[in-house]
C-alpha cells in the first residue's frame, strides 16, 4: 500500500541538447551525484563534501544497439521529487516507512534513458529502453571505482553456481582482481562512509555480480544465458556452456535497479528500507490470507525427539509432536523438509506420511503444513503439485537447491511466486540468490536463505558470533534472512565442534535468543527439537512472545562484525537485542526511545557462569521509565534480550 503525501515534477527539460554534465543532491542535501555523458556516460558520488564513488562508466549493449554511443545526444532530462509514506504488506523493519527521494531521468535520441535516484541513504540507477518486440542483451557495463584506501567485506565465491552462502572476508580493495568473484550484496568502506552495493528490481533478467577491476574498481558480471544443461542426481542442474549474451527480454522495460546504499554509520546499513522502497509494486489485490510467523522446524535437528514410545523420524507420529508442541506454544507453522517424498517425484508421498492427515490434524489445533521440495522436481510438476497441496491445506512451500541467479532461474521464481500466490501459499527459496525485490511484488514470497546460516553448524565452525555480527549489517540490507536460529546447545568455541545429528552453537544461549529480535524473517525458524526446548520452556517461552514482523526499528548501538543493540516495536511493546562477537561487552541502554510510560521489563542475560557453561544464563524483571539507563553486560560470544510491556 502507499499513501501519498505528495508528489511533484519539476523542471522538466525538452529541448534538443541538454548539459552534459547533470547533477542531483539528496533531499536532505548531503549527497551529491554528478552525471557525465563526454566520451562514454559516467556518475560519481560526494558525501558532505568526500567523494566515496570516483568517475564510474556504465553502458549496455543489445543486438545492434548500444549505449552509450557517441553520436548519441541528451533529448530531455525529467527531474522529480518524491515525499511518499510506504506501507508494506509484510513489514520487515517498519510498518510505515517514509520515502523521500529526487529522480533525475535522462533520455536520449536513441530510445535509451537511464534514471537516477538519491535519497538520504543512498544512490540509485536503472536502464530503460523503448524498443518493440523482444531484444537480446548482449552485456551491461558498470565499473565502480572508489578512493584509495577502500575496504571491503566481501563474500568471495568459486563460480555462478552457488546457494550464495559465505563468509565475508575483510580485504584493501587493491588485493582484489579479475580472479575473485563476488556474489551480492558486497560492502565497502569508502572515505569514511559504507557503502553497500546490491541490487534490486531483478526480473527477466540475470543476477548482477562483481569482479576485481583495477585496483581501485570492481566491475559488474553476470551468468550469461544458459545454453546446455545436466542433472546430476535430483536437485543439481549444472550448466555445462552458457551462450553469447545476457536475457532475451521485452525491448520496452525498464532493467533491474543498481543500488548504492550509503552510511557514515554501521547502524544506518540495519535501519535503511532502499532495497524495499526501490522494488516493484505489490502485483496481488488479495493479501489478507499471507500470514507471517514461526516454524517448527525438522530437518537442523535430524527429527531428533526422544523420551517417547515411537521411533522418530520422517512418520506421522514424529509430524503429530512438533504439531503438538507446535500448538501449545502458539507456533503458527510445522515445516516437513527433505524425506517426505520420494526424490525425484514431489508426488510420490512415502507410505510412513499421510500429508492430508496432518493437515488436517494441524489444522484442527490451529498449526499450519509448509512443504520442502527440490526446485527441478518442483518444477516438473508444478501445477499439479500446487493443486494437490491445497487440497490437502498446505499453507507454504519451502523451494531448495535452485544455486543459480541467470534469467532462466529468476524466471522461475517469479513464476513460483504468482503460482504460488494463486493457491494462497507462502514461499521460502533456500539454495537461492539474495533478495532482489521479489518479495515486494508477491509478498507471500515471505522469507529466504541465499546466507550462511544455522545449518553450517553441523558440519563446520564457520556460524561464530563474529559470522552472526556480519550478516545482519550486510545480507540483511537486501531483505529478510532465514537463518534459522533457536540453538538450545550452546558451546564456546574450545568445546564446540560440527555435530550433523545432534548440532550445537557457538555462543551464549542468550546470544541465540537475541537473534530472534535482531535478524528479520516474517517466517522465523525453531531449529532446534521441541523435546530440548520443552526442557528450556522458560526461554522457549520468550522465543515464542517474539514477533517476526515489526512497526519500528531503532539500532542503539552498532559495529559491523563486533556488536549490535536493537530496539524493536510491535504495537504498544518493545523487544531489545544485542550480541557480541567474542570480546565480552558492556553498554548502557538508553531507554529515551520509550514513550512516555512505565514498562514491565522481562531480560535475559548471560549467566554469571556463561564463560565456563555458555547455556548458563539469568532471567529478571524489572520496571523501567523512559529517559532511565540500564546496564548491559554479555560474556564472551553472549546476549542480551528484553519484552518491554507498557503498563
Amino acid at each position: 500500500m502507499r499513501s501519498t503525501i505528495f508528489t511533484m515534477s519539476l523542471m522538466l527539460f525538452c529541448v534538443a541538447a541538454t548539459a552534459q554534465e547533470n547533477t542531483l543532491n539528496s533531499p536532505d542535501g548531503s549527497i551529491n551525484l554528478t552525471v557525465n555523458f563526454n566520451e562514454g556516460l559516467t556518475w560519481e558520488v560526494n558525501v558532505n563534501g568526500k567523494q566515496v564513488i570516483m568517475p564510474s562508466k556504465i553502458g549496455i549493449e543489445l543486438t545492434g544497439d548500444n549505449f552509450p554511443e557517441e553520436k548519441d545526444r541528451i533529448k530531455k532530462v525529467k527531474r522529480k521529487e518524491v515525499s511518499d509514506i510506504v506501507r508494506p504488506v509484510v513489514p520487515h523493519k517498519n510498518s510505515a516507512i517514509t520515502e523521500r527521494y529526487n529522480e533525475m531521468a535522462i533520455s536520449f535520441r536513441s530510445d535509451f534513458t537511464i534514471v537516477f535516484r538519491v535519497y538520504n541513504d543512498g544512490v540509485a540507477y536503472r536502464f530503460i529502453t523503448d524498443f518493440k518486440g523482444n531484444v537480446i542483451v548482449l552485456d551491461e557495463q558498470s565499473v565502480i571505482k572508489f578512493p584509495a584506501n577502500t575496504t571491503g567485506m566481501l563474500p568471495i565465491e568459486d563460480s555462478f553456481i552457488s546457494h550464495n552462502e559465505r563468509t565475508y572476508i575483510k580485504t584493501t580493495l587493491d588485493t582484489i582482481n579479475n580472479n575473485h568473484l563476488m556474489s551480492l550484496p558486497a560492502l565497502f568502506s569508502s572515505n569514511g562512509y559504507n557503502v553497500l552495493v546490491t541490487e534490486t528490481a531483478l526480473e527477466s533478467y540475470p543476477g548482477m555480480w562483481l569482479r576485481g577491476d583495477d585496483p581501485l574498481s570492481v566491475r559488474a558480471t553476470f551468468p550469461y544465458y544458459p545454453d546446455e544443461e545436466k542433472l546430476e542426481g535430483d536437485r543439481n542442474l549444472k550448466v555445462l556452456s552458457r551462450s553469447d549474451f545476457l536475457a532475451e527480454t521485452a525491448g520496452e522495460r525498464a532493467y533491474p535497479w543498481r543500488v548504492f546504499l550509503i552510511s557514515g554509520t554501521d547502524a544506518g546499513l540495519i535501519e535503511s528500507n532502499l532495497t524495499y522502497l526501490l522494488s516493484g509494486e505489490c502485483r496481488l489485490e488479495d493479501t489478507e490470507w499471507i500470514k507471517p510467523g514461526k516454524v517448527a522446524w525438522d530437518w537442523w535437528n535430524n527429527w531428533n525427539i526422544y523420551g517417547v514410545d515411537f521411533k522418530a523420524g520422517v512418520n506421522n507420529k514424529t509430524y503429530e509432536y512438533y504439531i503438538d508442541f507446535a500448538a501449545e506454544n502458539s507456533i503458527e507453522y510445522v515445516i516437513l523438509d527433505e524425506g517426505w517424498y520420494r526424490l525425484g517425484d514431489v508426488l510420490d508421498v512415502v507410505p510412513e506420511i499421510d500429508i492430508e492427515h496432518l493437515c488436517s490434524y494441524a489444522e484442527s489445533k490451529g498449526v499450519g503444513i509448509i512443504l520442502w521440495v527440490v526446485w527441478n522436481t518442483f518444477e516438473a510438476k508444478m501445477d499439479r503439485a500446487l493443486a494437490q497441496f491445497e487440497e490437502w491445506g498446505v499453507k507454504g512451500i519451502k523451494v531448495d537447491f535452485m544455486q543459480r541467479d541467470d534469467q532462466v532461474l529468476v524466471d522461475y521464481y517469479w513464476r513460483v511466486a504468482e503460482k504460488a500466490a494463486n493457491h494462497k501459499m507462502l514461499v521460502d527459496f533456500h539454495g537461492a540468490y539474495k533478495p532482489a525485490g521479489l518479495r515486494r511484488s508477491y509478498p507471500n514470497v515471505i522469507t529466504r536463505e541465499g546466507l550462511k546460516g544455522l545449518e553450517h553448524c553441523k558440519w563446520s565452525r564457520d556460524i561464530t558470533p563474529d559470522h552472526n555480527l556480519t550478516i545482519p549489517f550486510i545480507r540483511m540490507a537486501a531483505g529478510p534472512m532465514d537463518y534459522t536460529p533457536g540453538a538450545m546447545v550452546n558451546l564456546d568455541s574450545i568445546n564446540f565442534y560440527p555435530m550433523y545429528t545432534r548440532p550445537a552453537s557457538m555462543g551464549t544461549r542468550v546470544h541465540q535468543m537475541a537473534l530472534y529480535v535482531a535478524y528479520e524473517s516474517p517466517l522465523q525458524m525453531l531449529a532446534d527439537s521441541p523435546v530440548n526446548y520443552r526442557k528450556e520452556q522458560e526461554c522457549t517461552d520468550f522465543i515464542t512472545r517474539v514477533p517476526v514482523t515489526w512497526d519500528e526499528t531503532k539500532v542503539l548501538e552498532a559495529k559491523t562484525g563486533d556488536y549490535l543493540v536493537i530496539a524493536r516495536r510491535s504495537g504498544d511493546d518493545w523487544f531489545v537485542g544485542a550480541m557480541t562477537d567474542w570480546t565480552a561487552r558492556d553498554f548502557d541502554l538508553d531507554l529515551s526511545f520509550l514513550d512516555d510510560a512505565d514498562y514491565e521489563a522481562v531480560i535475559f542475560s548471560d549467566g554469571i557462569n556463561a564463560t565456563r557453561n555458555s547455556q548458563d544464563y539469568k532471567r529478571s524483571k524489572q520496571t523501567l521509565k523512559p529517559g532511565e539507563k540500564i546496564r548491559i553486560q554479555m560474556a564472551p560470544g553472549g546476549g542480551w534480550v528484553a519484552r518491554l510491556v507498557k503498563k
